[in-house]
């Protein structure tokens, strides 16, 4: 495969990502946990892929992985941490719950958009008010 001027000699599953190695002996990965498609798929539905000279699909699952996307620097987003790391909690509730659109609010989490430092503090004292909330809750 060719990615751009870069030429794409293998690509391979582990248990947890999925490795891409070119003709230069330069190797990536990206990791499941990264993509809940991915995260939630079984082992028969990921090594399940086709690739193209762009990068690897995988149609049981409807999700795509740009060979490009392996090389990009990857900045930390703390609200998408937050949400892949708690499935539990619902991003368009919480989204409701701060009177935001809740597609502005998918913006945030995905990293497409960059809340201001004092919206995300709104953000995340929503999520701890929800927290202490839920720890108030006695049995009856």
């Amino acid at each position: 495969m060719i990615m751009g001027n870069i030429k794409i000699e293998k690509v391979w599953l582990t248990d947890s990502e999925v490795w891409i190695r070119t003709t230069d002996g330069t190797e990536a990965y990206e990791k499941f946990s990264e993509f809940p498609r991915l995260k939630f798929a079984t082992p028969e539905q990921r090594n399940n892929f086709t690739l193209s000279n762009d990068g690897i699909h995988w149609s049981d699952i409807d999700e795509d992985l740009s060979f490009e996307g392996f090389f990009r620097e990857k900045k930390p987003n703390p609200l998408y941490e937050l949400f892949i790391n708690h499935p539990e909690l619902n991003a368009s509730a919480i989204a409701r719950r701060l009177g935001m659109s809740q597609s502005l609010f998918a913006q945030y989490v995905s990293g497409t958009k960059k809340p201001s430092k004092e919206r995300l503090e709104d953000i995340f004292e929503a999520i701890r008010t929800v927290g202490r909330e839920l720890c108030a809750v006695s049995t009856i």
